[in-house]
């Protein structure tokens, strides 16, 4: 399962970058709002640090209105993924733009059906909100399941589950579990799933009894030894 992170900070976005584990990028309306920049620029920016799938969302309500501003979306880089909502719109505006090509994230999917429907619109994503699943009493990986099953009958479908909503470091680990093909991430909770007390512990008990041993530069004890000079 890749990992996105669910973010449109930049400087969130490159501390996880760093980490070589990240995949891609989902943006929305709400968070490119939070951070107050330019949105033009700030998905621009963020594809050229991620240099992998980054959605950014159309906010136009009618389906020619979506298929305007997502070709236009499409060629500010080729790494933009154009989200869209699932509402019959969105639906038609999907199939507009597959046809021309252009990768489409289908957004706040709560239903196996509608992600039947994105499916076969020619989405590349699916997003169902597992957290909001959950929240209304639901089970949000049980969605997930369903889906990736749907899908995996069908072998014309070639949309990815991508599980969205997530709230905690479980629901990653249930998303792989259920079939995602992508988690999207917010930050607290990408850096929570370093965090355990014991690696902690256990690093600083490392370092503690390191600091005993004699000769310890690394660097320049394995130079002198490489090059001879033991």
């Amino acid at each position: 399962m890749k990992l996105f992170l669910d973010s449109a900070n930049l400087d969130h976005i490159k501390e996880i970058h760093g980490w070589g584990v990240l995949a891609g990028v989902t943006t929305n309306p709400s968070l490119i709002a939070k951070e107050g920049k330019d949105f033009i620029a700030t998905i621009h920016q963020i594809c050229e640090i991620v240099q992998g799938p980054v959605s950014a969302e159309v906010v136009a309500q009618d389906t020619a209105g979506m298929v305007k501003e997502g070709r236009l979306l499409a060629k500010l880089h080729e790494h933009v993924v154009v989200k869209v909502p699932l509402i019959p719109a969105g639906l038609a505006a999907t199939r507009q733009l597959a046809d021309d090509g252009i990768r489409v994230n289908v957004t706040l999917c709560f239903q196996s059906n509608q992600a039947l429907l994105a499916g076969l619109a020619g989405a590349a994503y699916i997003s169902p909100f597992v957290g909001r699943v959950d929240d209304v009493s639901g089970e949000g990986m049980a969605l997930i399941r369903e889906i990736a099953e749907i899908y995996s009958m069908d072998p014309d479908i070639q949309t990815q589950v991508l599980s969205a909503s997530i709230r905690h470091p479980l629901h990653v680990v249930q998303s792989a579990l259920a079939g995602a093909d992508v988690a999207t991430i917010p930050y607290d909770v990408f850096k929570k799933l370093l965090a355990h007390p014991q690696t902690d512990s256990g690093n600083k008990k490392f370092l503690e009894d390191w600091a005993t041993v004699p000769n310890k530069d690394i660097v320049g004890r394995m130079t002198d030894w490489l090059a001879g000079k033991r």
